[in-house]
């Protein structure tokens, strides 16, 4: 192989490699600043990833057109000559020029990070309203109640994050509802409070604060848990608290991809109570009400669960001591059967011992007798003798 083949190899190599074709990386959490869509999912993350991606994309197209992958600056031109005609030092020196004047690296519309959840995704948006995006979504499965996931629960957008700290949030949330609840705007609302991996906020007494702060905005908003006209989601996770303001938060099921592709199940037509109410305390007593109920049945519950085990370890303590007694009466007839045996081997060998000696005391008599029966014969014969 010649010089100059070896040379041009080993340019081609240092032009695929090197330093300046490293990776880029950016932030891989969800971070304060940020925008994007949070998705709760049922377990598997990664296949909830792809459902998200496909979905977002199939209607992002719908809204905003086909995203665009290359900047017009590093793009190459048709009108260039063809790569065979041009010197390879040439053609390196121009790729470098190129790079450069490309500045700053390209985003995707869509991003995948951690949010800091268990089952919980968030999703970087780039260039788009998070919130118009999901609304399009949710309107296009309410209509046609065709089922386009089967990982993803929640679909939560967020157009603003701060702090998870009870005074960050407040002063964020001072600018950030004043399109919706400053006058001359006003609306009907509720708040959604979900907390996880975080304990520096209480849920009652952040629901007490920020309807404090909309009916300080203006007095017409009003507070309605049935069907309001405008959702404040908050969600913390970690030390990052996510907001958006949503509408038809009722009537899409929370924004629940799942339910809002049920069939509606017809309900008779009762009207509800109005609850037209602009004070804290009214939001706060429901929420103290339904708080209390929940706690209640799980009260209940616990006690029940209680008896059950209660009843469970008397019904094994009887069954235990009855195991015991008959164990204790077995050993009581084993005892009294032994003792028994033992008096009935004993007044056996007292009776042998007994017919022992008496046998023993009749064969000492009859020698006895015959002791005494023979000297008398001896007499009678010498009597007998002497007479002769």
């Amino acid at each position: 192989m010649s010089a100059a083949a070896n040379e041009s190899r080993k340019r081609s190599k240092k032009r695929y490699g090197g330093p300046q074709h490293k990776r880029w990386r950016g932030p891989r959490e969800l971070e304060v600043g940020m925008r994007g869509i949070l998705i709760t999912c049922n377990m598997n993350q990664r296949k909830c990833t792809a459902e998200a991606f496909n979905l977002l994309n199939e209607y992002a197209d719908e809204l905003y057109g086909p995203e665009k992958l290359h900047d017009n600056n590093g793009s190459r031109s048709e009108e260039d000559g063809p790569a065979e005609e041009e010197d390879m030092d040439v053609a390196l020196r121009r790729e470098v020029s190129q790079l450069r004047a490309s500045g700053p690296k390209h985003h995707r519309r869509f991003q995948a990070l951690e949010s800091g959840a268990n089952n919980v995704i968030f999703i970087k948006t780039q260039n788009l309203e998070s919130d118009k995006l999901v609304h399009h979504i949710l309107s296009d499965l309410h209509t046609t109640k065709k089922k386009k996931s089967r990982m993803i629960l929640r679909m939560l957008p967020v157009t603003g994050t701060c702090r998870a700290y009870p005074e960050d949030m407040m002063r964020f949330l001072t600018t950030f509802l004043e399109p919706w609840f400053k006058t001359p705007h006003s609306a009907t609302y509720q708040i959604a409070f979900k907390a996880r991996n975080s304990s520096h906020n209480k849920r009652e007494e952040m629901i007490k604060a920020i309807a404090g702060l909309v009916g300080k905005l203006n007095r017409k908003n009003r507070v309605n848990l049935s069907n309001p006209d405008l959702t404040i989601i908050v969600e913390v996770i970690k030390a990052v608290c996510c907001f958006s303001v949503v509408k038809d938060y009722r009537l899409y099921k929370k924004y629940n991809l799942q339910e809002i592709v049920k069939e509606d199940t017809p309900k008779p037509e009762v009207e509800p109570a109005e609850k037209d109410s602009n004070t804290v305390e009214q939001m706060e007593t429901e929420e103290a009400n339904k708080d209390k109920g929940e706690e209640e049945a799980n009260k209940e519950e616990k006690e029940e669960q209680a008896n059950k085990e209660e009843n469970e370890e008397q019904a094994t303590k009887e069954e235990n001591e009855e195991q015991a007694n008959t164990e204790e009466n077995e050993e009581q007839a084993n005892t009294e059967e032994n003792e028994e045996q033992a008096n009935t081997e004993e007044k056996e060998e007292q009776a042998n011992k007994e017919e022992k000696e008496e046998q023993a005391n009749k064969e000492e008599e009859e020698e006895k007798d015959c002791d005494q029966s023979v000297p008398e014969v001896k007499e009678v014969d010498q009597g007998e003798g002497d007479g002769e």
